[in-house]
């Protein structure tokens, strides 16, 4: 089982808090340190404002030396496939590979209209993205040497040099994840490493799963390569008072969390994990941290309940 860092920046923070819990997260021992790809808040002021997110990774790739690094998720309205497939290269050279890229066709409207970025209907951004999936995997995977081109509705490139290659090949691992029945499912199966549920319950995540692994089988792909996880808000403390304190500080009540995420004591936690390996087969946890000043939350979670998974 590996433990993630999984932050939410838009909420309040600057470059240099993410560096802290970046650093703080590779001396505990985390696997990686994820961040979301949002430009505004969601139900807070969000001071001092949003910061970039593959500018934080390329700050990141340099400042740290051995957790990975990555994005849930990347939307597809953000950014052009071409330079986008540009910056994700960049980072991971920068990083020695240490770049991992999650991937969604994007479903916040407020921040699009915030900051001029065209928000299709959700049909045509499906489209959007499924054309960028296959631009940026052609980009990362054309060897060296050899041109890519491609033709679709939203997106023509001729003859590009595909340049440059990221540090992994042939290519960064991918990230898809969501609820949708059909598309994401079956997007997933052609592109994806890791297929990730967030903020669902184990049984919705367990449907969801299996419908993934039903795309696979049929494109002839074996479920057993693709890895499963899952995102939660995580709170944890020694006892319930530090457990109360803690979901106070991030303006959650405990009953809900214990219902919905992962909270409550190292003992609780463990058991919730389980619960959720038993009922899932996940490997991994994207631990959901929101408050960014309390470093000694992750040392607490590292020391006493990774041991244990």
């Amino acid at each position: 089982m590996e433990l993630r860092i999984f932050t939410e920046p838009q909420q309040g923070a600057t470059y240099h808090d993410l560096l802290k819990v970046a650093r703080a997260a590779e001396d505990a021992g985390y696997d990686a340190f994820f961040r979301s790809d949002h430009y505004l808040a969601m139900g807070v002021d969000g001071m001092p404002g949003p910061t970039d997110a593959w500018i934080t990774l390329a700050g990141l790739a340099v400042q740290t030396s051995r957790i990975r690094l990555g994005t849930l998720m990347t939307p597809a309205t953000f950014r052009l496939p071409g330079p986008l497939a540009i910056s994700v290269a960049q980072v991971d050279q920068m990083s020695r590979g240490r770049v991992e890229f999650g991937f969604g066709s994007g479903w916040y409207a407020d921040e699009h209209t915030a900051y001029g970025i065209p928000f299709p209907p959700l049909g045509e951004r499906f489209d959007i993205y499924a054309e960028q999936l296959e631009i940026l995997t052609g980009l990362w995977g054309t060897p060296l040497g050899e041109k890519f081109s491609f033709s679709g509705k939203h997106y023509q490139l001729t003859d590009s040099p595909a340049l440059p290659k990221p540090a992994q090949r042939p290519r960064p691992p991918v990230l898809i994840g969501g609820a949708g029945a059909k598309r994401t499912p079956a997007l997933a199966a052609r592109f994806a490493d890791e297929f990730n549920i967030p903020f669902h319950g184990p049984d919705d995540a367990a449907a969801q799963f299996e419908r993934v692994d039903a795309a696979c089988r049929a494109i002839g792909r074996d479920p057993a390569g693709m890895i499963r996880s899952t995102a939660q808000t995580t709170c944890v403390g020694w006892d319930d008072a530090q457990v109360a304190r803690r979901a106070e500080a991030i303006g959650k009540n405990v009953d809900d969390l214990k219902a919905n995420g992962i909270c409550g004591t190292p003992a609780e936690v463990v058991d919730r994990i389980g619960q959720w390996v038993e009922k899932t087969g996940i490997t991994r946890v994207y631990l959901q941290i929101l408050d960014l000043t309390d470093l000694d939350h992750l040392d607490l979670i590292a020391a006493e309940v990774a041991p244990q998974l």
